[in-house]
């Protein structure tokens, strides 16, 4: 530097400035130095704050659970084993897709072994076919018997009208047989009569003629042989009168006969033979219904020994379909295994006998998944199905799915370890995902419900003993003690419906200032622990009505929280 030159700023300000800074750090020291010593003789604990303010509360169930397939098959053998073979243990695998391969629906999965079923399937074609040939000739019988019964009963009937013809012609009363029978008796006594009266009337005759020759042969007029011609022409008369009255005798007698004994013998042999062919016929009917039963019989065992073999043919056919098993789905194919007698577990491969009915693979489509967790029974009373999920994969964890609740159980599950009880609960993924595989630890949290513009508190900030429920909150005075009421809550914040209004501020590390007295009973009584019995009121039948109505809405309950407070670890502060 020059001389002759002036100073810069710096070199006339730099001694001023490094006094100054010396002086700042002494007092900085000095504060420091009195705050430690104040916080060494201060012994009140540090608050953390929450402001109250109206904001929005949703209502979340959240849970754990594993991933699993919405659509999963479980494959099993439906092949018989042989009933002949006692020694059989069931059917050989010859053919089985890899464990874990990704298949496609129609994909051949599982070949079983069909020689024995191809066996029994030639024998019975065998003994269809001679059902069937069987079955024909009984049908034919069955036929003919139709027809000769036809022809039997109609002969018989044909019989009975004959018969009933034979009858109604003898007894007409106009022109019946027994009628020109005696009509014709009756002539011939007419015929008879009247010859007689000729007999008699040429007796006469021959008798005044004899006369008269006897007379003229004494007189010596006629000879001797006029004489005896005279007496023979009179005795001839004499044999014709006594032939006409033999004659009408014989009709007369012949008239009585068949009017007494022929007529009522005919008759009966006419209706005996009428009564015999209606017999007859009832006879043949009878033999045709026995005969065509018989027949019929026949033709029904035949078409049920048909129907026997089709079935048990059919059935063979269907077996031997049932030894190739086709996927039914698009999936993943996870061998099954169970757990024997004598091993942990029975594998699956190629050369094993299964049973029927035999898991052998489950089938999941790992397109369509949900996740199945277990609803603690304190919330159960806000789950349905068909709330909105929202579902997070562990091993994904930047990705969330949208679900739904598909099913609740009623029944919880049973342990012997905890006397918690807790429900299944299924949550179906709406989308088709992919990557996820069975058995994935998933998140799910259940959206119940959200409440709009509600004074809410974290949960920390709640201390709960029996029935009083209480936060601290901090004012001008200092900390207050103040009860409140609590309404629905979820796992961090829960509404307060009394004691607390917008900009209080509570106080959220509630074990710094918790009195553990306030939760002792030191009372020695009887009564000492034991809750006041409530008051029972009976509805009215009114309310009873307006109580259907209220449980029949579709609203969905605002439970309590039964959530416990009080004092526990200690918790982290809301940020």
């Amino acid at each position: 530097m020059n001389a002759t030159q002036s100073p810069s700023f710096w070199q006339l300000a730099w001694k001023p400035v490094i006094g100054l800074a010396i002086l700042g750090s002494v007092v900085a020291l000095a504060a420091a130095s009195w705050s430690f010593l104040k916080d060494m003789g201060d012994t009140s604990p540090a608050y953390v704050y929450y402001t109250v303010t109206p904001l929005d509360l949703p209502i979340v169930v959240t849970e754990r659970g594993n991933l699993e397939s919405q659509l999963e098959t479980k494959v099993r053998c439906d092949v018989e084993s042989s009933s002949y073979d006692r020694n059989s243990t069931g059917t050989l695998i010859i053919f089985i897709v890899p464990n874990g391969s990704a298949v496609n629906e129609g994909d051949l999965l599982v070949e079983l072994d069909s020689a024995a079923i191809r066996d029994r399937l030639d024998t019975e074609l065998l003994a269809f076919d001679k059902a069937v040939s069987q079955r024909i000739q009984a049908q034919a019988t069955y036929d003919n018997q139709i027809t000769e019964n036809q022809t039997n009963q109609a002969q018989s009937e044909l019989l009975v009208e004959l018969a009933k013809l034979k009858r109604e012609m003898y007894m007409d009363p106009e022109n019946g047989t027994f009628k020109l029978a005696l009509e014709d008796i009756e002539r011939q006594l007419d015929e008879s009569k009247n010859l007689i009266l000729e007999s008699q009337a040429a007796l006469e005759l021959e008798k005044t003629e004899k006369s008269g020759i006897e007379a003229l042969f004494k007189l010596g007029y006629r000879g001797k042989s006029d004489l005896e011609q005279s007496r023979f022409r009179f005795m001839q008369a004499e044999d014709k009168l006594a032939s006409s009255v033999n004659r009408l005798s014989t009709y007369q007698a012949t008239r009585k006969q068949l009017e007494d004994y022929e007529y009522r013998m005919q008759k009966l042999q006419l209706e005996g033979d009428v009564s015999t062919a209606e017999q007859n016929l009832l006879q043949t009917k009878t033999s045709n219904l026995a005969q065509l039963a018989k027949a019929e019989a026949a033709k029904s065992e035949a078409e049920k020994t048909e129907e026997n073999q089709k079935e048990r043919l059919a059935k063979l056919k269907e077996q031997l379909t049932l030894c190739k098993i086709y996927a039914p789905h698009d999936g993943m194919v996870v061998y099954a295994r169970e757990n024997s007698r004598y091993s942990s577990s029975t594998e699956i491969a190629e050369g094993v006998s299964v049973r029927q009915r035999q898991e052998i693979i489950t089938l999941p489509d790992l397109s369509q998944m949900q996740v199945k967790t277990q609803i603690h029974e304190a919330v159960l009373d806000q789950i349905r199905a068909g709330l909105p999920v929202t579902v997070k994969i562990d091993a994904f964890p930047n990705r969330t799915y949208d679900g739904v609740v598909h099913t609740v159980a009623v029944v919880p599950n049973s342990s012997y370890l905890t006397s918690v009880k807790t429900y299944d609960c299924l949550i179906r993924i709406q989308e088709r995902v992919e990557n996820l595989k069975p058995g994935m630890t998933a998140v799910v949290d259940i959206h119940v419900d959200r409440l709009k513009g509600v004074l809410s508190i974290p949960v920390q900030a709640v201390a709960q003993v029996k029935k009083e429920t209480w936060c601290y909150v901090h004012s001008h005075e200092g900390v207050e003690r103040r009860l409140i009421k609590l309404g629905r809550s979820n796992d961090k914040f829960v509404q307060v419906l009394e004691g607390l209004s917008a900009g209080d501020r509570v106080i959220l590390n509630t074990d710094a200032i918790f009195d553990e007295a306030e939760e002792e009973d030191t009372e020695i009584s009887p009564e000492a622990g034991v809750e006041e019995a409530p008051t029972v009121i009976l509805p009215t039948a009114d309310e009873q009505r307006v109580g259907e109505l209220n449980a029949s809405s579709t609203e969905p309950p605002v439970p309590a929280t039964e959530r416990p407070r009080g004092k526990g670890k200690k918790k982290r502060p809301v940020e």
